[in-house]
């Protein structure tokens, strides 16, 4: 079946044939999986200013419509830490209401995206700008959990921006609880032991378990999911939209966008993961028109917004999954656990959940990526320092547009560099004409100049390119240039050429273009640049042969007006 097909992969794996021996090793995934997300999306959705039962119920509804409908067989969905930020600034704006309205609008942009088959152009991301911005997210994701690590109590509400949240953390350092400091260290100490010493037991949920247990057995004075928040429901709400009006709507785009530009990246970047993992190959367009269904399922079950997440995904592949059911039956168990232990999921202390993030926020930050990227490329450093900046002490949005912006133009810069001019002197290029036993080159008054255009001749090099070309001297009767050795031409470049000619024709020059391939010939063609105006050749020898036929048929022009085509 063609990848680029719009089917969803479980399709695909369902026609395949799917065996018991199928099940029962993504029955194993989804358990595997479900374990780690239950704390981590109750940690996620309390960071992002929601109740633990909204980070539940975007890994049940959500996870389940993304890996029913997406195009990797691998993906796991649920709310992500990426979007903390994002979420708690829309929730502190417009509330839970306003913040659905923006989930929703993202389902709608994603699936849009998918409809249009714009996928692909989602993953043009480059990697400094990732790097810098899942690090800057670490960075305040962290910086969010400060006063859950140490127990502190503010004066006030607490700050969102970073610049503003240290000063008031500040003060309060000495309401510091040091029962919660404790959890919060004993939790994060479990987890980094556990990954270390015993890899294959589920950190996340024994660290939590252990602390939650240490409170209620010893009593320990600290807040708690329960105290905090209320009563964990032990089940899924009726679905309900969130109230529109177009006032609220279009106070909320801007969030909804940064949803649908941050979503879209974070789940294809995790789907290509899975793929690096696997061997196999996502349908980008297909997966995002499954991550829009999902944030139309999640906002109306009273969920967050829903993305593919990479370690939720890897724990998936390496627990040996076969294909989208694993991610299916994720959801259900996640369901399972919140009906069976919802009072059970109340004692959970909030400093243990803050430790489980503190850990996540930790390895977000990929040390080992920044310190190559540091070492080997200055440009690349430059749009990794700005995307982290403007990432931790401005906006997420702003970071990738930014981000990408700076990329885009070091990249331009790179390719215009790449693309090179290069005199050649066309000896032994004629071998069957005995006639000029010495080689026609640049000095001699009816000298061939020849030129060859290497690499990608674009805008961005045509100024530098064209300022070559238009180098032909008076003494100078015929110009090759050699088109064998280029990797493309931009509209840019054939206006370049179109000037050439112009100049050429002025001054009585004739001009052959080699090595034109049959796509190039018809770019040219459809912005006039045919026959007689211009000779072509198939081959740089064929182009310096006809050349010499030209001069040797025509007379120099003493009016300087254009040789005639023969």
């Amino acid at each position: 079946m063609p990848a680029d097909r719009m089917v969803p992969a479980l399709y695909a794996v369902l026609r395949e044939g799917y065996t018991v021996a199928h099940l029962k090793r993504d029955a194993v995934a989804g358990l595997t999986v479900a374990i780690v997300a239950l704390p981590l999306s109750m940690a996620i959705a309390i960071a992002s200013g929601a109740t633990p039962a909204a980070g539940l119920y975007t890994a049940i509804v959500g996870g389940f419509f993304i890996s029913m409908l997406g195009g990797s067989r691998f993906q796991i969905g649920g709310p992500a830490g990426a979007f903390i930020v994002l979420v708690a600034a829309t929730v502190h704006q417009y509330g839970m209401e306003g913040m659905a309205l923006a989930t929703m609008i993202a389902g709608v942009l994603m699936a849009a995206i998918g409809v249009l088959r714009l996928g692909s152009y989602i993953k043009f991301i480059p990697y400094p700008v990732t790097v810098g911005f899942t690090a800057g997210i670490g960075v305040i994701i962290f910086a969010s959990q400060i006063k859950d690590l140490l127990g502190l109590t503010l004066a006030g509400p607490e700050p969102g921006p970073i610049l503003e949240k240290l000063p008031v953390i500040w003060q309060a350092l000495p309401s510091a609880n040091p029962v919660t400091i404790a959890i919060a260290a004993g939790t994060v100490a479990l987890i980094v032991g556990l990954k270390r010493f015993a890899p294959r037991v589920p950190n996340l949920l024994v660290a939590v378990a252990a602390t939650t247990a240490a409170v209620a057995l010893l009593n320990l004075d600290t807040p708690t999911i329960r105290s905090t928040f209320g009563a964990v429901p032990a089940g899924l709400p009726a679905p309900h939209l969130p109230a529109f009006t177009w006032t609220l709507a279009l106070a909320v785009l801007p969030n909804a966008i940064a949803f649908t530009l941050l979503g879209s990246i974070e789940a294809l970047l995790s789907a290509v993961v899975a793929d690096g993992m696997s061997g196999r190959r996502h349908n980008s367009n297909m997966e995002l028109i499954a991550q829009g269904v999902a944030n139309l399922a999640s906002a109306a079950m009273g969920g967050l917004v829903a993305t593919g997440t990479i370690a939720r995904t890897a724990t998936n592949v390496r627990a040996n999954a076969h294909g989208p059911v694993s991610g299916m039956l994720h959801a259900v168990f996640v369901l399972a656990f919140m009906m069976v232990a919802a009072p059970l999921v109340g004692l959970v202390p909030l400093a243990a959940l803050a430790g489980v993030l503190a850990t996540v926020a930790w390895n977000m930050i990929e040390r080992h990526a920044i310190a190559r990227l540091l070492r080997t490329s200055g440009e690349d450093t430059v749009v990794l320092l700005a995307t982290w900046g403007l990432t931790v002490f401005r906006d997420l949005t702003e970071a990738i547009l930014v981000g990408f912006s700076l990329g885009a133009l070091l990249f331009i810069h790179r390719m215009s560099k790449a693309a090179g001019v290069s005199a050649v002197v066309p000896e032994g290029l004629d071998e069957a004409d005995d006639s000029a036993p010495e080689p026609i080159g640049i000095g001699r008054a009816d000298a061939i100049l020849v030129y060859r255009i290497q690499g990608a001749f674009f805008f961005g090099a045509a100024s530098a390119v064209g300022a070559v070309l238009e180098r032909i001297g008076d003494d100078h009767r015929a110009l090759v240039v050699d088109f064998t050795e280029t990797a493309m031409v931009d509209s840019t470049a054939i206006h370049t050429v179109e000037g050439l000619l112009t100049s050429a024709a002025r001054k009585g020059v004739v001009v052959v273009l080699a090595g034109v391939s049959p796509a190039l010939s018809n770019q040219f063609a459809g912005h006039g640049i045919v026959a007689p105006q211009v000779e072509f050749a198939p081959t740089l020898r064929d182009g310096v042969r006809r050349a010499k036929v030209l001069l040797g048929e025509q007379r120099p022009s003493e009016s300087g007006a254009p040789l005639p085509a023969s």
